[in-house]
């Protein structure tokens, strides 16, 4: 399998609370993020659990986590937690 498919198949999966504890975490750590989210996101819906993927940037060990839905396409807007800090659109 391409490493490009095979990076847009979810790695796991988290509560919700879990997923606000870790985006809350990296907006406190992460000069800028509350502003892109603020501009380039709507607010997530009530579901129980997300997806969570790998981080597709060559050396990042982190974990993409969904922080809201894309304003202007169809698509979760996910943040790394890992070394990179990127921001991604799945």
């Amino acid at each position: 399998m391409s490493s490009n498919v095979g990076q847009n198949y979810p790695y796991t999966s988290e509560s919700e609370a879990d997923r606000a504890a870790r985006v809350a975490t990296l907006l406190a750590e992460r000069e800028g993020l509350a502003g892109v989210l603020a501009t380039e996101t709507t607010p997530l819906d009530g579901n129980e659990r997300w997806w969570v993927w790998k981080c597709p940037t060559t050396g990042c060990p982190g974990h993409l986590h969904a922080a809201g839905y894309a304003a202007e396409r169809h698509a979760v807007f996910v943040v790394c937690d890992g070394t990179c800090g990127k921001t991604f659109l799945r």
